[in-house]
């Protein structure tokens, strides 16, 4: 009589089955059902503008494209690129919270790579001085929040921390735990970036601490939509409801006052920027979006649209996936370590008609192809820096690791502009 039963696909997550007459039983407990919203859920609010006339025409895979056709796109990215800083500046540091595991003979070589990354992105904190007392540290896409321990461990003596982690999807292996005896306070937000409304998130809400936003190779669109979320959302929401007196917060983040905007944006009087700060390993830019690409504006000024973009994004790849052969071995083993992963897991999902491998024979070398992905991707992160700096923000990008280490190796930085945050008064 078992046998008889049926075992259909779940509706709401064809990636398991259920008894068919134990279907709408199961509907009411399924782990895939869709869950009350939490309070900080605002659809697409970080989404950027949605011009569907724009993006609507269909694109083709840069292996159906001629070599002529190919070779047209190769001189629009160089003149684009023309006058950019293409060569970066090496900011490669360390902390000494990560000392003793970086000297732990336990940790084999994947794990020592990714705390390598880990300790020069909390060098270049300190650099910019964004390791301090009073702060709510947002790490986007956090993962297993490995990211954010670290912070906690170099601020083990400082007062009142607060960490948001964001992550869409249920993590397993969270280091959350291990920090819960302490003074700091760590909090899960289990939502997409793109729905995300800091300013509702409760803590925030009621101590009004600045932001300082983090992430670890966030892939292709989550760095558009985490910088919206933070400049835009956040510092809009924000604009106007901070009644705590200036000398309870950090410098960097008191009251300034914000540059002309071009017209068309909201405001161009006094802005509150309760974010003190932006750092971000920059990964996967073939997974970005123009929906919601914030450097829009500058690839506009540069004579460049959807379908410019959408190749060049298809193009970065070639800055690495000359090397993924060499990286695939280590890759599998890295996920131990950190389930955020690095673009060498990434970059192993672009298929052959992506990266229009079979056009190029014989067209460009293996370094040409490198070369010109990298300045897709330079091209790309520049318009993420003019966004920042149009919004009051001194952004910069650097190399924060080898690439040996990792080929996704470039950390955008972004601290509200000294000219902006005003003296403060004795």
């Amino acid at each position: 009589e078992q046998n008889d039963r049926k075992r259909i696909p779940c509706p709401l997550d064809p990636k398991h089955t259920v008894y068919e007459d134990q279907l709408q039983k199961h509907l009411k407990k399924c782990n895939s059902r869709e869950k009350p919203k939490p309070v900080y859920f605002v659809q697409d609010i970080n989404a950027g503008l949605k011009d569907v006339a724009e993006v609507s025409e269909k694109q083709v895979p840069l292996s159906s494209l001629s070599i002529e056709e190919l070779q047209n796109l190769i001189i629009k990215l160089k003149k684009a690129s023309n006058g950019l800083e293409l060569h970066l500046k090496e900011q490669i540091l360390s902390h000494q919270a990560l000392q003793e595991a970086l000297n732990d003979p336990k940790n084999g070589e994947s794990a020592f790579k990714h705390l390598k990354q880990q300790a020069s992105i909390l060098g270049n904190m300190e650099r910019l001085h964004l390791l301090g007392p009073g702060r709510c540290f947002v790490e986007f896409g956090a993962g297993r929040g490995k990211l954010s321990h670290w912070v906690d461990v170099a601020l083990q003596n400082v007062e009142s921390v607060q960490f948001l982690l964001v992550e869409r999807a249920t993590t397993r292996f969270k280091v959350d735990g291990k920090h819960k005896r302490r003074d700091s306070i760590f909090e899960r937000l289990q939502v997409d970036i793109q729905h995300l409304c800091l300013n509702k998130v409760p803590i925030l809400e009621k101590k009004k601490l600045p932001v300082v936003g983090i992430g670890k190779h966030l892939c292709g669109a989550a760095t558009d939509l985490a910088l919206r979320c933070l400049v835009e959302s956040y510092t809009t929401c924000c604009d106007g409801e901070d009644e705590e007196p200036a000398a309870k917060r950090p410098r960097a983040a008191e009251t300034e006052v914000a540059p002309r905007r071009p017209a068309g944006n909201e405001s161009t009087t006094e802005d509150h920027k309760p974010v003190a700060g932006i750092v971000i390993a920059l990964c996967c830019h073939h997974k970005c979006d123009w929906t919601h690409y914030v450097g829009r504006e500058f690839f506009k000024s540069v004579g460049l649209g959807p379908v410019e973009f959408h190749y060049f994004q298809r193009m970065s790849s070639w800055a690495t996936c000359g090397m993924r052969e060499t990286t695939s071995k280590a890759s599998t083993s890295e996920d131990s370590e950190d389930q955020t992963g690095d673009t060498e897991e990434h970059e192993q999902t672009l298929s052959r008609t992506e990266s229009g491998s079979d056009t190029l024979q014989g067209m460009l070398s293996v370094e040409e192809r490198k070369e010109i992905g990298c300045l897709c991707k330079r091209l790309i992160d520049h318009g993420r820096i003019e966004y920042l700096q149009q919004r009051g923000y001194k952004a910069a990008l650097q190399y924060y690791t080898e690439s040996a280490v990792s080929l996704e190796n470039v950390l955008l930085t972004a601290v509200p502009s000294p000219s902006l945050i005003p003296e403060p008064t004795i």
